[in-house]
């Protein structure tokens, strides 16, 4: 009996003794860069985050319009000086392994992460102190602030709570850290499967979920690591994709969707899209130098052509209508300004050398950084292209020295408020990251952050971001390329991509569904 055969007669030998069980669903799914780690105290990229949010939960989570909503608590009270917030967590809450979700794992996550001061950690810095998050009883915790820090109750979803009892048992001599790097003790949705660092990643649904799925539950999530387009193309043309990254070329959305099985869906967002600055180094040291290359980059052929996007006219997204300096004009391309820029800088009269950097592989941002060699060269620069894997640009990153000139960046929200935008991006305490690679350093600008982060009258906040920005802007911190408008090739049977402000959110696949 033939392979097709044997399956059509085992279907109905199954159809004859009842109901055919349900068919396993899997996507695939394509990153364009590793996962650097998935222990939730030291996430930080937009990987990390999207393992991190299928593997575990926070007491709280983000919708796509950008409102916390509960998820491991359901409630949480702010006292009258919002000093003190004490959540209350759901009854049913509990871990993979089947444990109860208490209130001394909230805890104990807090204190870990603060005791490690990775990742999320600098989110809290200066808020949340050693001592500062308490089990009122089994169900309840609180957490009182060191001071006012109006974004608080955004930040909180950063945080993903883990089994104290699973970490302790398994805490070695540095606080789970290698354990948790290849292992996880969460109330996730899904639990790990296999993981190859380099190639791929697999997790699986816990069917036992305390909250359950909706209908056509995705049963398992694949993802492949390759910025290759080629690959890509093939992986769909075989049936193996099921959902591409957000980071292919416009030619590899056109191919797919040909297809007839893809659709592509597109969905505005508050990511925005920079070239860093190193504002330390030298020539980017000169701020006419970084104005300079503002006005040879040809936003337009970028936007339309290259990588899709809306106007970026300022570090801050215009999704954050109420904190946005509308007049701040839209950055120009002018070659003629760009070159009375280099004029009035102390590298005026002799070539300049500098480096543009940009992650390996991916081929709209090499597009990009020869568009703007191709500019520069004209205006006397001498340029050298620097092709880095995503781990190493997050490792050359942590010293002025070796980060490069210009950076290209995607960088969103980690927590739904413009807080999240400028601290750690442009704060001292921040720098040092992928995140902040213009090494802005600079005390006014440290201040108006703090100031913004300790009032809670929002008319004021609006006042002192809009001021941070015409700061930044003068100072040319970064070129603003554009806001990613994100894209995704996906099966036609595959529903419930929905951009959410806040990092990766939006790939937790308990919000998607198999309709076919």
């Amino acid at each position: 009996m033939t392979k097709h055969r044997l399956l059509a007669a085992t279907a109905l030998s199954t159809l004859m003794l009842g109901a055919a069980p349900a068919m396993a669903v899997t996507v695939t799914m394509n990153t364009v860069q590793i996962f650097g780690t998935i222990d939730p105290a030291k996430i930080s990229d937009y990987t990390d985050y999207m393992a991190a949010v299928n593997l575990y939960d926070g007491l709280v989570t983000v919708d796509a319009a950008g409102n916390i909503i509960p998820e491991l608590a359901e409630s949480w009270t702010v006292s009258d000086d919002a000093k003190e917030v004490t959540y209350k967590l759901r009854d049913d809450a509990k871990f993979a392994d089947g444990s109860p979700v208490e209130a001394s794992d909230v805890v104990y996550t807090v204190e870990r992460l603060l005791r490690i001061n990775q990742g999320p950690a600098n989110l809290f810095a200066g808020v949340l102190a050693p001592g500062s998050v308490t089990a009122v009883d089994a169900k309840t915790v609180k957490f009182t602030l060191s001071k006012t820090f109006a974004p608080f109750l955004t930040t909180v979803p950063a945080i993903l709570i883990l089994n104290e009892e699973v970490v302790k048992a398994n805490e070695g001599s540095d606080d789970g850290q290698t354990w948790l790097a290849t292992n996880v003790a969460g109330a996730g949705a899904y639990s790990l499967k296999s993981w190859d660092r380099g190639s791929q990643m697999t997790i699986t649904r816990n069917a036992d979920y305390y909250k359950g799925f909706g209908a056509g539950p995705i049963d398992e999530v694949h993802w492949i690591i390759t910025n290759d387009e080629a690959t890509v193309r093939s992986l769909a043309a075989s049936g193996e994709l099921t959902m591409s990254s957000q980071f292919q070329s416009p030619d590899t959305y056109t191919a797919l969707e040909a297809m007839g099985r893809f659709v592509i869906a597109k969905e505005e967002t508050s990511t925005a899209f920079y070239l860093k600055l190193n504002s330390k180094a030298a020539p980017t040291d000169d701020v006419h130098i970084r104005k300079a290359i503002a006005l040879a980059t040809d936003y337009a052929t970028i936007r339309e052509v290259i990588s899709p996007g809306g106007v970026l006219s300022t570090p801050l997204p215009k999704a954050f209508a109420a904190f946005h300096a509308d007049d701040i004009p839209e950055p120009v391309y002018d070659l003629e300004a760009a070159k009375a820029e280099v004029a009035q800088s102390k590298y005026a009269g002799a070539p300049i050398p500098i480096t543009l950097a940009y992650v390996a592989g991916t081929k709209f941002e090499e597009e990009i950084s020869l568009l703007m060699q191709s500019n520069l060269e004209q205006l006397g620069f001498v340029v050298t292209q620097q092709a880095d894997p995503w781990n190493r640009i997050t490792e050359i990153a942590g010293k002025v020295e070796t980060t490069p000139n210009v950076n290209q960046i995607f960088f969103g929200p980690t927590y739904p408020s413009p807080d999240s935008m400028f601290f750690t991006q442009y704060h001292s305490e921040a720098a040092g990251t992928w995140a902040s690679m213009e090494w802005v350093q600079n005390p006014e600008i440290d201040a108006m952050i703090d100031e913004a982060r300790g009032t809670g009258d929002t008319a004021k906040q609006a006042e002192i971001y809009k001021a941070v920005q015409h700061k930044l802007v003068d100072l040319q911190s970064d070129v603003f390329l554009n806001t990613q408008t994100v894209q995704h090739a996906m099966d036609k049977c595959l529903t419930g991509f929905k951009a959410v402000p806040m990092m990766s959110f939006d790939y937790d696949f308990t919000r998607y569904s198999w309709t076919c």
